[in-house]
């Protein structure tokens, strides 16, 4: 796939010698939906800033479809598009006014037509004529979208933005990133919902102190590092895992009523079919059977935890459930944050 985004060896220290990057390399595709996941203080934001030209990195360098961010900024910045976490606008100033502004900041000229139908996908158009300073907090982020997207970029940084607004924003900007990753726009996100990056994005990047700890396809990812569970309940109860069973590390539950099996989700076809045979073997049934499996959310906080093993037995949704859609707020998901 064609790159847009190309991250080599980038570093940010500060006078204080705090290593906020410590020489991340990235390449980011076209019209990907990729999702930037990390703890507080990862340095998710530290790293849009500096391809946004916000922060000066220390070394390493960035280019944007083949621009350097230092040596052709203004081309570079030409393509890339932001949606921060703060709330920065002009508070006078009406909507149409804003986004206008921003749209001939980057040089492009006038299209009336343009800004009206960003203004009306994120449901801002009745709100057109009014001051900033009168909307709510919800209308204000939509602004905050609508300005980023007034100049046409190429790249989108949306960081964390869906924090603290409402569910309907929440479907209003998921169906707008959908229809933007549908005409070619490269979408780059941080969230503080996991279900939201689980659901829309193509690949997945992890950082943690600084560093890229991971980055792969999302259906590769959960495939890899996903862990299911097969629960059987027993017709009698058990008082201890037969011998011949050791190899699949079984576990007993509930008074010895279920056996639990723990394993990969790329073996799990063979694995289970012997498993099941071996049990028949071994005189013992079972009434009823059931499966879980790791989320996103569970493999995310397995690679940040001091204790790997964390997300080892999967505590999710049933692999029959569907993923909470993008923008339910569940209260669930909130794990990452700057």
């Amino acid at each position: 796939m064609q790159t847009i985004l190309s991250i080599e060896n980038l570093s940010k220290v500060y006078a204080s010698g705090f290593h906020a990057l410590t020489r991340i390399s990235l390449d980011i595709h076209r019209g990907e939906i990729f999702a930037l996941l990390g703890p507080n203080g990862a340095g998710k934001t530290t790293l849009i800033s500096i391809v946004c030209g916000i922060v000066n990195a220390s070394e390493g360098s960035v280019r944007v479809a083949g621009h350097d961010i230092v040596t052709d900024y203004r081309s570079a910045r030409s393509l890339i598009g932001l949606v921060p976490q703060e709330l920065t606008t002009d508070a006078f100033e009406t909507v149409w006014a804003t986004v206008s502004f921003s749209r001939g900041l980057f040089g492009k000229p006038a299209s009336p037509a343009y800004v009206e139908r960003v203004l009306r996908d994120l449901s801002l158009w009745e709100k057109r004529n009014n001051k900033i300073m009168t909307l709510s907090g919800g209308m204000k982020r939509r602004v905050l979208i609508a300005k980023a997207l007034a100049h046409e970029p190429q790249i989108l940084f949306l960081d964390e933005p869906t924090a603290g607004v409402d569910v309907e924003l929440r479907r209003d900007m998921w169906a707008l990133v959908r229809g933007l990753k549908a005409n070619g726009v490269t979408i780059i996100l941080t969230t503080h919902y996991i279900d939201e990056a689980e659901e829309m994005a193509d690949r997945i990047g992890v950082i943690n102190a600084g560093e890229i700890m991971l980055v792969e396809r999302k259906d590769v990812l959960m495939r890899k590092l996903g862990r299911k569970q097969l629960t059987l309940q027993l017709e009698a109860p058990l008082t201890a895992i037969p011998a011949g069973l050791a190899a699949w590390g079984l576990e007993l539950a509930d008074g010895g009523t279920e056996l639990i099996y723990t394993y990969d989700a790329e073996n799990e076809r063979n694995d289970i079919i012997a498993l099941l045979k071996r049990l028949g073997e071994a005189g013992i049934g079972f009434t009823d059977l059931k499966t879980s499996q790791s989320s996103l959310e569970d493999i995310f906080v397995s690679l940040v935890s001091k204790d790997p093993a964390a997300a080892s037995k999967p505590a999710s949704r049933p692999a029959s459930q569907p993923a909470t859609p993008a923008g339910a707020d569940n209260g669930k998901g909130q794990v990452t944050s700057r």
